[in-house]
């Protein structure tokens, strides 16, 4: 029995922390803007709960959807339904809990913000079928992964409008350069088992966009604090994360995929330099 629930809990990614501290990073940076540096403690556990229930339901429902695919990929062929470990029915029930869960934690916050999670959930259920029909998947999964912003904006009873959108955008720029980091691993699997993604559209040019993405997110944070006039931590916070979008783009330079993978994870410390600066300009 331990060892089935081992597998129940790699299907859902819950070893690896790296994704839903993606998630997370943007969620609390707009629960402490829009909280104006102080936000309700039971709202951020609400949100902190939630992204792990919801990112580990959208990596169950992903390898549901990319079981047949995932076996001919070398990243992915020894994920839990891709060697049978576990069944697709299980997956699917397993997927039922977790966006229960996910649905009971958000009843606890107001109306506006149940609405925007529902519209949520439908991107983050939706998005493992982009990569069948674009070849920005990327994008949409930005969208996905921020889409916690304007919904942090309104459990606090705050406006959902310029501020939240421009962080919306900030960080849908950064999500598209460090999945593309990811899909640079993956790129001569996906291409053998047609599957599209930006690293396959972006082909040669792939590094000068990803510097650009980058690069366009950090001004864009840069004007948002300046329009909240936050102080010179928040921007020692951007130069932190500026410096590992550098070394980021230095690990891509020759494409090698464990290397690409390892900028991939790097961008942990790009979302948290982020934050730290959120949170020390507010103190």
């Amino acid at each position: 029995m331990r060892k089935r629930w081992v597998q129940y809990w790699r299907l859902a990614r819950l070893d690896r922390p790296v994704g839903w501290l993606l998630l997370l990073w943007p969620t609390l940076w707009a629960l402490w803007i829009a909280g104006e540096g102080r936000p309700q403690p039971q709202i951020v556990l609400v949100f902190v709960l939630g992204v792990v229930t919801m990112r580990a339901a959208g990596c169950v429902i992903n390898d549901y959807l990319d079981r047949d695919f995932d076996p001919h990929v070398a990243r992915t062929r020894n994920r839990p339904l891709a060697t049978g470990a576990v069944s697709p029915f299980e997956a699917l029930v397993l997927f039922a809990f977790l966006m229960a869960l996910s649905l009971g934690l958000v009843l606890t916050l107001n109306r506006e913000t149940l609405v925007l999670a529902f519209a949520g959930g439908a991107i983050a259920v939706t998005y493992p079928l982009a990569k069948r029909f674009t070849h920005l998947p990327q994008v949409y999964l930005g969208l996905a992964f921020s889409w916690g912003i304007p919904m942090a904006f309104a459990a606090q009873d705050k406006t959902v409008g310029a501020l939240a959108w421009s962080l919306v955008l900030a960080n849908l720029l950064w999500t598209v350069a460090y999945d593309t980091m990811y899909a640079m691993a993956d790129r001569p699997d996906d291409l053998k088992a047609g599957i599209k993604s930006s690293a396959i559209l972006f082909g040669r040019f792939d590094l000068a966009i990803n510097a650009m993405l980058q690069a366009l997110a950090l001004v864009t944070l840069a004007l948002v604090g300046q329009n909240l006039g936050l102080n010179s931590w928040f921007y020692a916070g951007l130069a932190g994360a500026g410096a590992t979008a550098f070394y980021q783009n230095r690990l891509c330079a020759e494409r090698d995929r464990t290397q690409c993978l390892k900028a991939f994870l790097n961008n942990i410390w790009f979302g948290g330099f982020v934050f730290a600066g959120v949170v020390l300009a507010y103190i």
